[in-house]
């Protein structure tokens, strides 16, 4: 199974364009499946079938693995299983009839706007860390960017005078950012471009670099977050967080779903709309806390 599982891998990088995070996912779905069949001796191709699949997916519940990584695991073995069909190596899917178990939607956290600015506010400009960190916080609360989109951002998609972001993850937006955000990369820019060349022609573009010069990791995205988020005493606060606090003071202003929608790159309003109910429900916390006759 290894070598299809490659060769998969391989489609989806030349044919299908996927971006990093989406082979890695996959990958490690995949030679995860392919673990668990060895011990059940069924990882030969030929011996794939539904209820080999299905006993993983037991197994992955059994481990403790939430409704959400378990539906990822069974998105990887639908594609693959699929990839293997089209190219005639399966005769029939065996995971075609295998379903999902439903995700309970969480309430997205939401930042208060006197907790961002505390947040925004903790770097230390005087060092070129700090320099780089407060631009790094200013574009992810100014954006509603991902962390990995943060990070794979290049000095290219940057156009300071327009104010504006090209982002290309999976399909290409433009994202504007405002005036703070904007000084701050103006001043990280300034000692970004006369960094050394020993970075790799790789990295050489890249916005946010590490200590070493190399393009930051997600991991150490999400450090640099919560070691200002402790210093500020704010718990509980990632990338993901601020995304959604971004999104959801947006539309306490007035902007509407339609824009935001394209700000954060959704694919359907639907997902939007969790940000109109969560201002609707702290509209009913507001009117109970301060009408006289509530």
């Amino acid at each position: 199974m290894e070598q299809y599982i490659q060769d998969f891998i391989t489609y989806l990088r030349n044919i299908k364009g996927a971006s990093l995070n989406t082979l890695q996912a996959y990958h490690h779905d995949l030679k995860k499946l392919q673990g668990f069949l060895e011990t059940q001796e069924l990882d030969k191709i030929t011996n794939l079938n539904e209820t080999g699949l299905n006993s993983f997916i037991l197994f992955l519940e059994k481990e403790g693995l939430s409704p959400s990584s378990v539906s990822r695991n069974i998105a990887s073995i639908k594609a693959f299983t699929l990839y293997l069909l089209k190219k005639g190596i399966l005769k029939e899917d065996p995971a075609e009839r295998i379903k999902a178990p439903k995700i309970q939607k969480k309430t997205p956290q939401i930042i208060k706007t006197s907790l961002v600015e505390k947040l925004l506010n903790q770097p230390d400009t005087k060092t070129k860390k700090g320099i780089r960190d407060k631009a790094m916080l200013e574009l992810l609360y100014a954006t509603g960017m991902k962390a990995s989109e943060i990070i794979s951002l290049r000095i290219s998609d940057i156009n300071l005078k327009a104010r504006i972001i090209i982002c290309n993850e999976k399909k290409e937006r433009v994202i504007p950012f405002g005036k703070s955000a904007n000084q701050a990369l103006q001043t990280y820019l300034d000692i970004r471009c006369k960094e050394p060349a020993s970075q790799t022609e790789e990295d050489s573009d890249i916005l946010f670099l590490n200590s070493s010069g190399q393009k930051l990791s997600r991991q150490g995205f999400w450090k640099i977050i919560k070691s200002y988020a402790d210093m500020a005493g704010i718990e509980n606060i990632n990338p993901s967080s601020i995304r959604h606090s971004f999104a959801a003071h947006l539309i306490d202003n007035g902007a509407d779903l339609e824009s935001v929608k394209e700000f954060l790159g959704h694919s359907d309003i639907a997902t939007t709309q969790m940000y109109l109910t969560q201002r609707n429900k702290n509209a009913r916390e507001v009117y109970l806390n301060t009408h006289p006759r509530a």
